[in-house]
């Protein structure tokens, strides 16, 4: 007899163990999102993480922007400036070049610009004085166009250094968020805290995913650009030789200093 009510006790255990379960497990499925892809994530994320996602995401976009727009601006005037310095090192004078870029507007064209102007205003006195003075509108030139080449790049260095720290931002908050949400529920579930964790931490994955091709972009910018101002370099040398060669061509006597 004894035995038998042992038997039906444990039975009824085993029977409301069953029963607590399966409506343990359907009450913490009822928590889970509907949608555990990226895009489900996000849109069950905060609004606060949610803004976080969308920053980094323009960011990424505004990156690539920048990275076409810039290489095609660098092969377009790095093409340009190889052939004035063709021209520059060919067998002609500095008037024949300025001729010839009359109407351009790229950087090696202004180079020529300004040294004819300053030959100009010199009024062909060749000293010391002279190839200072164009020696100081060359190098202002030069920096001048560097600085235009250059627009855009800081950006992209802004957001490549910036981006991985926005992104943890957003996992931190998702993450005091999600064990809000576990104080709440008053109950520690795997399967309820993984989906809020998850989405914090696809913040960070979206802050790395626009911050390292920033850095990588920004680095090719600036290698392309530190190649094109070695061109502008050479550029103003060969118009300092140019200017050079036409005086002693005209025989013109080196002017001394003011007496």
């Amino acid at each position: 007899m004894t035995g038998s009510r042992f038997t039906f006790i444990h039975a009824a255990a085993a029977l409301a163990t069953l029963t607590v379960q399966p409506a343990f497990a359907a009450g913490a499925e009822g928590l889970l999102p509907a949608n555990l892809s990226p895009w489900g994530m996000f849109q069950n994320a905060d609004m606060v993480v949610k803004t976080v996602m969308i920053g980094l995401a323009c960011a990424s976009l505004v990156t690539w922007t920048v990275w076409l727009a810039k290489t095609i601006e660098l092969r377009r005037e790095t093409s340009l400036a190889n052939r004035r310095l063709e021209m520059l090192e060919s067998d002609t004078s500095l008037r024949q070049v300025e001729r010839d870029s009359a109407d351009a507007r790229d950087a090696v064209a202004q180079l020529i610009h300004t040294a004819v102007r300053e030959t100009e205003l010199s009024h062909g006195i060749f000293d010391d004085g002279f190839k200072e003075r164009i020696a100081l509108r060359l190098e202002r030139a030069e920096g001048a166009m560097a600085r235009r080449i250059a627009r855009g790049t800081g950006i992209v260095a802004t957001i490549g250094s910036t981006s991985p720290f926005i992104g943890l931002f957003g996992t931190v908050w998702g993450i005091m968020n999600a064990f809000i949400g576990i104080a709440e529920t008053k109950t520690t579930n795997l399967a309820v805290v993984a989906p809020g964790i998850a989405e914090a931490l696809l913040a960070t994955a979206l802050g790395l995913v626009a911050a390292i091709p920033a850095v990588m972009i920004y680095n090719a910018l600036v290698r392309s650009i530190t190649g094109y101002r070695a061109l502008l370099g050479d550029a103003s040398a060969q118009v300092m030789l140019l200017i050079s060669r036409d005086h002693s061509r005209r025989g013109m006597p080196m002017a001394r200093a003011a007496e």
